[in-house]
């Protein structure tokens, strides 16, 4: 049996948007169901006002072979992790880093479904994030005559991001980290100023 972790305190961040810390967070995975596959990485950037970003990547051994089909999209071999942690060595030390921000990811139910599966299968508490989902903000904010879709590359594409998606966690993480503070720039100016705004 593993042994359960005690669960850090995570405090629910409240106040205006600007003043905010946002973990804007990764995974690459052996396939796309939390219950049959697991995460092989871990990439994540903290946006901190009047601080530089901070970032966090960990390549995570999964206990499986990682198929074909995955390893042409991500560009992770079996070679690449054999000496990688597990996911319950690593998974202690994000939520450290995640500690008291806005959980946010693109498509977050499925970065998010997999981070809280692995966590609970290491008997690891998951913490109550506050999370945001930019393709959802995407979605709210643009238009079909901005954009043709809402994927990551599209809006790293439209927005100029500094770095372009390539399935790889900690890029995917940067890439998303710039376009949420695109949208938040859109949001501002339409008068979106506080969480609970932004979540409803």
């Amino acid at each position: 049996m593993v042994p359960a972790h005690p669960g850090p305190v995570h405090a629910v961040p409240t106040g205006p948007i600007a003043s905010l810390d946002f973990v804007i967070v990764d995974v690459e995975t052996t396939g796309w169901q939390p219950g049959e596959a697991t995460i092989t990485e871990i990439g994540a950037v903290r946006i901190s006002r009047g601080q530089p970003p901070a970032e966090f990547a960990a390549l995570i051994n999964p206990g499986a072979p990682i198929p074909p089909d995955i390893t042409a999209l991500t560009g992770i071999t079996d070679a690449m992790v054999r000496h990688a942690p597990a996911a319950g060595a690593v998974l202690p030390g994000f939520l450290a880093f995640a500690r008291g921000c806005v959980l946010t990811a693109h498509n977050a139910p499925f970065d998010i479904g997999f981070l809280s599966a692995s966590c609970g299968r290491y008997r690891i508490p998951w913490p109550d994030f506050p999370v945001v989902d930019t393709a959802t903000l995407a979605r709210s904010v643009l238009d079909e005559t901005e954009v043709a879709d809402c994927k990551l590359a599209t809006l790293a594409g439209y927005f100029g991001a500094r770095t372009r998606p390539c399935h790889r966690a900690l890029a995917d993480a940067k890439a998303t980290a710039d376009v949420l503070q695109s949208l938040l720039g859109r949001l501002a100016s339409a008068g979106v100023h506080t969480l609970t705004e932004l979540t409803t």
